[in-house]
């Protein structure tokens, strides 16, 4: 029999639970972003499977139309965002164009299972310093809308994600507004758009990119920091920065007179690693973040100035990527490493003592079965390693590391762990594919995913 004491705890901690699972199933919900740009990611069907299976994510967000990606996520109910790339924006200003992509990138899969939610038109296009891919924007969604709607698909949202580069300020919530030259001619037709299909208006918040020694407990969520910041145009007190960021855009999107249209955080996030001089990088500083974006966002209270609302979150990224450019940190953003197991635990896992990680490593079976195969360095290996390694496989006889070198095909992103992936793949290869030679000290891994990206094609 279960004691009164015991009975009193669950009755104490019943309504969190219950909130929890009604963010997750009302207007808030749990994300990811499931970023590509890595040399050990696990096959997408490994990971459509676990986030299914093994976490309160509900949706996921990609970077493109990968058709791989889309049949893993097939069955799954896992909602899923698309993303037109930046570089097709202007084309699909044409309606025959907009049709095709949507044909052959969208209609297919959602037939087959794929629970496709949103397509997004370009990704953070209104801070683009390009006129001719600011003025396609708004056209390019109203054409993917109209050929979703010839497709018998009008369930799915068209939204684009913007920076709060879009804004003149957040220091200071009730008095932002877009940026002069952005407000008329695309963000006024671009929200008129928004409200007239009911999909959101999705913004990159990132309190980490406005951090100083300051703000640092502000952006953490940590109780009583410094005792909150005052809007001096309202009164209202901000306890964390993430409330102001979205504030600042409600704020600016109000004073456009759209302030019914809803805001979802197409990504937030925080760095596990980064470089000596990047402020409040870490490990434990990420799960803090993370974790507390999500109870926060999902639990209800809302904002200052958007009381008593969830929010849609999606936290930047799934994976540490290790070929994206820019400082370490860039590389850092992850929830699991390449092989699935957790960089911290972020609170998504529906039972952590059960969690199984996903192996990027080749079994004995495997390799018996004929399963392609790669070497890549590993997640955490050393630098100056990596570069020994590259030194020594692009100076072996018959190995040619022209791909890598300035103009080559895959010397972006130009950085050591891209490059030795290049070249330690060659070595694996060129001397027959044993394990052993992909030891490299033990910085090598043999993996079944390939590691291709772009033009930049692995043996």
């Amino acid at each position: 029999m279960t004691s009164p004491t015991v009975l009193v705890q669950m009755i104490l901690l019943l309504p969190m639970l219950l909130l929890w699972v009604s963010a997750v199933e009302a207007g808030g919900g749990v994300g990811v972003n499931y970023g590509t740009r890595g040399t050990t990611l696990p096959a997408p069907s490994d990971v459509a499977r676990f986030l299914a299976r093994e976490t309160l994510v509900d949706r996921v967000r990609l970077f493109d139309a990968d058709p791989a990606v889309l049949r893993a996520f097939a069955g799954t109910g896992l909602a899923v965002d698309v993303t037109v790339p930046n570089g097709d924006v202007p084309r699909l200003v044409h309606l025959g164009f907009a049709r095709r992509w949507v044909r052959e990138n969208v209609g297919p899969h959602a037939r087959a299972g794929s629970n496709i939610s949103r397509v997004l038109v370009g990704d953070e296009v209104t801070t683009e310093a390009n006129r001719t891919l600011l003025l396609s924007l708004v056209p390019a969604m109203q054409n993917v809308h109209t050929a979703l709607a010839a497709e018998s698909l009008l369930h799915v949202k068209v939204s684009t994600t913007h920076s709060l580069g879009v804004l003149t300020s957040t220091e200071q919530p009730s008095a932002a507004r877009f940026r002069d030259g952005y407000d008329t001619a695309i963000v006024r037709p671009l929200l008129r758009f928004l409200r007239a299909t009911a999909a959101p208006f999705m913004v990159n918040a990132y309190p980490f990119y406005a951090l100083t020694n300051d703000t640092l407990d502000m952006a953490l969520f940590r109780p009583g920091a410094a005792g909150g910041v005052v809007d001096e145009g309202t009164g209202l007190v901000y306890a964390n920065v993430l409330d102001a960021q979205l504030d600042a855009v409600h704020s600016a999107i109000r004073r456009m007179g759209f302030g019914d249209v809803d805001i979802a955080v197409s990504e937030t996030g925080w760095p596990s690693a980064g470089e000596d001089w990047e402020l409040g990088v870490g490990a434990d500083l990420a799960r803090d973040y993370n974790r507390n974006a999500i109870r926060h966002l999902g639990s209800g209270v809302g904002t200052p100035l958007m009381p008593n609302r969830t929010f849609e979150v999606s936290i930047f990224s799934l994976f540490d990527e290790n070929l994206r450019p820019g400082p370490v940190s860039q590389r850092n953003f992850g929830l699991f490493h390449g092989d699935m197991t957790p960089v911290y635990d972020a609170g998504i896992f529906t039972d952590p003592e059960a969690v199984v990680p996903v192996s990027t490593k080749v079994t004995p079976a495997a390799a018996e079965a004929g399963q392609r195969q790669w070497c890549v360095p590993k997640p955490a290996a050393d630098e100056m390693m990596l570069q020994e390694n590259i030194d020594f496989a692009c100076g072996q006889e018959g190995i040619d590391c022209a791909a890598i070198r300035p103009g080559g095909v895959c010397y972006e992103p130009n950085t050591v762990q891209a490059h030795a992936a290049y070249a330690m793949n060659l070595f694996f290869h060129s001397n027959g594919r044993h394990a052993f030679n992909c030891d490299f000290g033990q910085t090598g891994i043999v993996t079944t995913a390939d590691p291709s990206y772009g033009g930049c094609k692995f043996m």
